[in-house]
């Protein structure tokens, strides 16, 4: 039964509904299974707080994972996450120094975003490969030199979009929607948590605290005072670092992509702004951002940061039916990490009557469960040298969608794109926010 098992007939019967239902669709291509389940994979993982001890809790949880070493500028950090490996693994506050290990396969990169390209880059050329959180690249030129990094020295790249590891947003993905509800035209996703009105806060620059290595926090990045409403993990709200846009909107807009077969937009518009909340943040606290594409389609992410209540259609309890909605000629899908639905449509202004199809709906995937079988599939790929379920090409499109919108709320203009390029038609000032200069002495060569 479990090599007979495809997505669709998951799909369609809800077998995943239990645990041998998920672990069959898991072990249907597990890579592991053919070269030696028990051979132990070493990591490295840099950056140990928030994020990278979520991913530590779920590499963990595979018996072929040894922790090998840890990273992080924060010696407190360092020292909390080393003590509940009882000191075994090897420590360091720079990267660079797990990348002149031998002993180590690959690493686990859960560093604030200005990071990732040059931690990737390198862990490619020392011969490591690379799981890296999303967004993976904080401009659009970081990202390709990490595709190139990847294919030049031939190594694994995963992308920590874990929606691509659940089951059922698998099983949608290879029937593909438009064929479940009809031409999709419309594609809607938000985020909405209500920050008013105190957002961050407010906090004065000031000493870094003590143990916190804060100019190698900064890295590439123009060298400034340390100020406590940027890290920890508040960097999320400053443009330098990070952005609301690439924090959540990768999530949705990859799932989105991806469950239509769609690889990159022609065009964005993004508008938003600073405009209730009065905090330290220098993105805003409102916005929206629409990508138009070839086949005929408009996909949305919204930020809400003022007003938290649900966005989407929800069911008699007032509960969200999805994180995710795709509206078809025939039906539209919601879909969550809870599950999916499919409400049908019917004839509208001068149509016949009645609905186009039946209704439908299916199980979801735990988000513990998807982080873990995401994790999976980079162990797996690591031993089969296969594809991995969001490989570095697939994240940096998807990465590359959040970084045009904020280009696009930057230059206040609604903006064509180029992917073959990777560039914008016509629009000079657009083009030079496709990267920066780097500080010295840190430098992106592949």
């Amino acid at each position: 039964m479990t090599k007979n098992i495809s997505r669709r007939t998951f799909l369609q019967s809800g077998v995943a509904t239990t645990a041998f239902g998920l672990a069959a669709l898991q072990t249907e291509t597990s890579g592991a299974q053919i070269i030696g389940a028990n051979e132990r994979i070493r990591l490295g993982f840099i950056g140990v707080a928030n994020r990278g001890g979520q991913l530590i809790g779920a590499f963990t949880q595979h018996d072929d994972v040894e922790v090998a070493a840890l990273c992080d500028v924060d010696a407190a950090t360092l020292a909390r996450v080393l003590n509940q490996f009882e000191g075994k693994p090897f420590a360091a506050n720079d990267f660079r120094k797990l990348y002149e290990r031998e002993d180590l396969d690959g690493v686990v990169l859960a560093t604030p975003d200005h990071w990732h390209a040059i931690q990737s880059v390198e862990a490619c050329k020392a011969g490591k490969d690379v799981f890296v959180e999303k967004p993976l690249s904080i401009t659009v030129y970081e990202g390709r030199k990490m595709v190139e990094a990847a294919r030049k020295y031939q190594r694994i790249v995963q992308v920590g979009t874990h929606r691509r590891s659940a089951p059922h947003y698998m099983a949608l993905a290879e029937q593909g929607v438009d064929n479940l509800v009809g031409h999709v035209t419309v594609g809607r996703s938000f985020r909405p948590s209500n920050m008013f009105p105190n957002g961050l806060g407010k906090a004065a620059p000031s000493e870094p605290p003590e143990g916190l290595d804060w100019d190698l926090w900064i890295g590439p990045r123009p060298e400034r005072v340390f100020q406590a409403t940027i890290a920890p993990y508040k960097f999320r709200w400053w443009d330098l670092y990070s952005s609301q846009m690439g924090n959540w909107g990768v999530h949705y807009l990859d799932a989105m992509s991806w469950l239509l077969g769609e690889t990159a937009p022609i065009s964005v518009c993004a508008m938003g702004g600073r405009y209730v909340i009065d905090d330290d943040r220098t993105v805003p606290d409102t916005a929206e951002a629409v990508f138009e594409f070839k086949k005929g389609r408009l996909l949305s992410f919204a930020q809400y940061e003022a007003c938290g209540n649900p966005c989407m259609a929800t069911d008699e309890r007032f509960r969200p039916l999805g994180e995710i909605e795709l509206r078809g000629t025939d039906g539209t899908l919601f879909v969550n990490d809870h599950g999916w639905q499919v409400r049908p449509e019917s004839g509208g202004q001068f149509q016949q009557r009645g609905p186009r199809m039946e209704s439908k709906s299916g199980p979801g995937t735990p988000l513990a469960d998807t982080e873990k079988f995401h994790a999976r599939n980079f162990l797996d790929c690591m031993k089969s040298r296969e594809t991995p379920n969001c490989d570095v090409e697939a994240g940096h499109r998807s990465t590359t969608m959040s970084l045009i919108a904020n280009i696009s709320l930057a230059v206040r203009q609604r903006l064509d794109w180029d992917s073959e390029t990777e560039k914008f038609v016509h629009n000079d000032a657009a083009n030079q926010l496709l990267h920066y200069e780097y500080r010295s002495p840190w430098k992106l060569e592949v």
